[in-house]
């Protein structure tokens, strides 16, 4: 019965780690409104994008990462065996948080950091997919879709079973989250980055 314990033990430290919705709380500490008043309401770094403040943007992009980091290494120090649990928890921590009636964010930012977390390779793998796509294509959506799908990839190849696995849930997820913006891509109406500011 222990393993049940660490097992939920586990994933409720992910799902903690993950629901802490830094975005919301930067814009509203630094005066940039109720994110989920702004652009399409999500809570994460492309939608801070939309309120003009670039450093909040890239503070939220980097510590809805942390979060998810900290979250994988932590219990990967207490229980290692359950580590891909807690990136999972931390992945729907940040999509699904209870505190905001489980209204959130799309997980890109968070995905990168449990995949970091999970096996380093993976997650520099999902970074420079991420990365590359966002300077070449310029569609937020783009990217992080395919760096979602990439990562479970790249652990297969890697013989990381069990990040593979998790990880192919979270791209599903990611898909899932992503399936208005899919909408949009194939209506050619989706937006590039730059492209519009505060709504």
């Amino acid at each position: 019965m222990d393993w049940i314990l660490d097992a939920m033990a586990a994933a409720a430290i992910g799902y903690a780690f993950g629901s802490v919705p830094f975005g919301l709380i930067l814009t509203r500490m630094f005066g940039a409104g109720d994110l989920r008043t702004i652009g399409s309401g999500n809570i994460g770094a492309t939608n801070v994008l939309r309120t003009g403040r670039k450093g909040l943007a890239a503070a939220t992009l980097l510590l809805d990462l942390l979060k998810g980091l900290a979250a994988v290494l932590l219990v990967a120090s207490l229980w290692p065996d359950w580590a891909p649990l807690a990136a999972l928890g931390a992945f729907l921590g940040h999509c699904f948080p209870v505190w905001l009636r489980f209204k959130g964010g799309k997980g890109v930012a968070t995905t990168a950091g449990v995949a970091f977390a999970l096996a380093w390779p993976v997650g520099l793998a999902y970074a420079l997919t991420w990365i590359g796509l966002l300077a070449t294509v310029r569609i937020s959506s783009v990217a992080g879709m395919t760096a979602a799908v990439v990562a479970p990839l790249v652990a297969v190849a890697l013989g990381a079973h069990d990040a593979a696995l998790v990880l192919a849930v979270i791209a599903a997820f990611v898909l899932f989250q992503h399936r208005e913006n899919i909408g949009r891509l194939r209506a050619g109406t989706e937006p590039r980055l730059g492209s519009g500011k505060k709504a």
